[in-house]
């Protein structure tokens, strides 16, 4: 079968999808962008995704987009990753809409207001009301997880990935959040996913920092 290949950004979005190909633990390729350079909008990258956007996972000549497709389609090859009971698939489902539609969709109006306004001047208004938003749904995903563990049935799955993923913009400089002080029980998760050797070797890859 054709190996796969991830085009990625270090820290971006696509390490949700990064994580989940390491855990699934056949043998893929990577792509590393700078988004800071514009590697996005190259027309290289632009005939793979013309989106220009990532993840990208390449596979021969089809393309897939998009975080939780890429999860979805990691776990479908890969079943460990994935709940075997049907509610608990549901549940994972969930969290996926969840973390896709909220927590990203919200931290975009921090890191990106110009998509939403051309008026510059209103640029600091969007990102602090983000910024209060995207705290309030950490503070709801906090909740959720407030029993300890991994995101659904007590298994790793591909949730946990998507979790780890937001867990770091939380403390990233875009937010500058005391995840520990204002987030334990996320940050146990983190913690916890730090001490896999697929997250480790992902977080070394693009030079990201573990969570402590």
């Amino acid at each position: 079968m054709t190996t796969p290949t991830l085009y990625y950004a270090p820290g971006a979005c696509s390490l949700a999808s990064h994580i989940a190909l390491e855990e699934a633990g056949h043998p893929f390729e990577t792509e590393r962008l700078n988004l800071q350079a514009g590697d996005q909008r190259s027309a290289r990258y632009l005939a793979v995704n013309e989106r220009g956007r990532v993840p990208a996972l390449v596979t021969g000549d089809w393309v897939l987009t998009e975080n939780t497709a890429i999860l979805r389609h990691v776990a479908r090859l890969h079943p460990a990753l994935w709940p075997a009971d049907p509610r608990e698939q549901a549940v994972a489902d969930e969290w996926l809409a969840w973390l896709s539609t909220n927590h990203h969709t919200t931290y975009a109006h921090i890191r990106r207001p110009e998509r939403y306004t051309a008026d510059e001047a209103a640029f600091p208004g969007i990102q602090a009301k983000a910024l209060d938003a995207f705290g309030d749904l950490c503070t709801m995903t906090e909740v959720r997880l407030s029993n300890g563990g991994w995101a659904v049935g007590g298994h790793f799955s591909v949730v946990d990935p998507y979790l780890l993923l937001f867990w770091t913009w939380g403390r990233g400089p875009a937010c500058r959040f005391d995840m520990a002080e204002r987030f334990p029980a996320w940050t146990a998760h983190a913690r916890a996913m730090a001490e896999r050797p697929a997250v480790q070797a992902v977080f070394a890859r693009e030079g990201l920092d573990l969570p402590r």
